[in-house]
């Protein structure tokens, strides 16, 4: 894909050159170890490479690579029980989103749930795989009708993680469907105001997320061994 930026916006670009290498780690296209070479990227991009070396600052200071000796910049290598401790800590936080969501619920936020819900159930009438690009904005949705800046950001350090991990338990048969339909069903009864029920599919969901997540994470680990063996 080609990507085409003006230089004379060049704090547009830094953010552009920031949003988009994230992106391109959180839809699998590097893997752990990979090197993320400035030249290589700042080419591809077609970009000077002082946008992309302060982008992978950022992206170090979150934890999504390091600097290595003789080596350079590489994606870090998240471990599986990284991810659940993520996951048991969303569990609370997101529920309590959606709790106060729901007690905190306007007119404007409704209009927004209801398009939402309405743009979720046409995708999965026709293309469920495009749900991956909607999953962070409906996540944002319903944290940010939370109406608790504090809340929104800490949980923004944490969808991230999230949204990686969801792709992976994605690749278990069915599960893409399964999330879609979940979250059809969260904003359904947050939008309605069904407060105890909204957290109840919350929780539902977090955990049949996390579930996924270990399912493909063990099946790569039974393909490793097959492949040694």
């Amino acid at each position: 894909m080609e990507v085409k930026w003006e230089e004379s916006n060049l704090l547009s670009i830094r953010e552009h050159a920031y949003l988009y290498l994230k992106k391109m780690i959180l839809d699998g296209e590097f893997k752990a170890g990979d090197r993320l070479i400035e030249r290589e990227l700042a080419g591809k991009l077609k970009i000077s490479r002082t946008p992309i070396r302060e982008a992978l600052f950022r992206l170090e200071s979150q934890g999504f690579v390091k600097t290595v000796p003789r080596k350079g910049v590489v994606l870090t290598n998240i471990s599986v029980n990284e991810v659940i401790e993520v996951f048991t800590i969303l569990a609370s936080l997101e529920v309590l989103a959606v709790k106060l969501a729901s007690q905190r619920m306007d007119q404007e936020t409704k209009n927004e749930l209801d398009k939402k819900i309405k743009e979720l159930m046409e995708i999965q009438e026709k293309d469920e795989e495009n749900f991956n690009f909607e999953h962070i904005k409906m996540n944002h949705l319903i944290n940010k009708a939370s109406k608790s800046p504090k809340l929104l950001e800490i949980l923004s350090g944490l969808i991230d993680y999230i949204h990686m991990a969801a792709n992976m338990g994605y690749e278990t048969p069915g599960r893409r469907k399964a999330s879609l339909k979940e979250h059809i069903d969260i904003m359904k009864a947050l939008r309605n105001q069904e407060t105890e029920m909204a957290e109840f599919l919350m929780r539902i969901h977090i955990e049949n997320s996390k579930k996924a997540y270990i399912t493909y994470m063990d099946s790569l680990q039974e393909k490793l061994l097959r492949s040694k063996s």
